[in-house]
């Protein structure tokens, strides 16, 4: 991690961990930090600094917290994402999460396994846990806005014009699509199908909301990596 964060209550003038707290194994056998070391510090939905380590034992102290920095600017980004497997789920939300994506709409579609929708994974505390790994990695302190969708037809016919506003929208397809657009300026609503893509009624009802069929090459992707080139390429 390339910053330790906490919630806001946890922030004082003087900070203990329990050896067991990740972030404190991380402190200790990670960073292999030492009495009077500074660490990179945040508080979740705040401002980012830096701490001083107190001591590295049996528990981890930190003292004179300082919150000096502001987080980097989010993507202008929000990401319609068909519910993949849920093995994937969790390195999509923290890649991301990473990227600085803030608003993530968690969808259904014809090619979702219908049992997905049970999974564990998309338990709120670990949707969170990710979120936070990803902000971690990126040195970001904003936790993006996770919504899941269990209705596709619903969220196109009702919901997505609220969602997308007057942002460009795109919807990924590997097929009968142009070239998606490099470093655009302005928000963008991208919509990222499941293994396989969406079906065509699927991308037909995109295309009724004014979203633009696009792909980045010949190659069908993994969803993990579509996700990643996709929005690296537009942002």
């Amino acid at each position: 991690m390339n910053v330790i964060l906490f919630d806001a209550r946890e922030i004082a003038a003087a900070i203990r961990l329990d050896a067991a707290d990740r972030r404190a194994l991380h402190i200790g056998s990670v960073l292999r930090a030492q009495p009077g070391d500074e660490v990179r510090v945040g508080i979740i939905g705040g401002r980012l600094g830096h701490a001083t380590v107190k001591h590295v034992g049996t528990d981890v102290s930190l003292e004179d917290v300082v919150l000096d920095a502001d987080p980097p600017p989010p993507l202008p980004v929000t990401l319609l994402l068909a519910l993949p497997r849920p093995k994937v789920l969790n390195r999509v939300i923290a890649s991301v999460t990473s990227l600085g994506v803030k608003r993530i709409h968690i969808l259904n579609s014809w090619r979702v396994e219908k049992s997905y929708w049970k999974s564990p994974k998309l338990e709120p505390s670990n949707l969170r846990a990710q979120c936070l790994a990803g902000l971690e990695q990126a040195g970001d302190t904003i936790l993006p806005e996770i919504v899941l969708h269990r209705f596709f037809r619903e969220l196109v016919e009702r919901e997505v014009d609220a969602i997308a506003g007057d942002s460009l929208r795109l919807v990924a397809h590997p097929r009968d699509a142009g070239e998606c657009p490099r470093g655009v300026a302005g928000p963008v609503t991208l919509a990222i199908g499941p293994e396989g893509g969406f079906i065509d009624a699927e991308i037909e009802s995109l295309r009724a909301k004014k979203f633009s069929a696009v792909r980045i090459g010949p190659r069908v992707l993994r969803v993990e990596t579509a996700v990643a080139a996709l929005v690296g390429r537009i942002a």
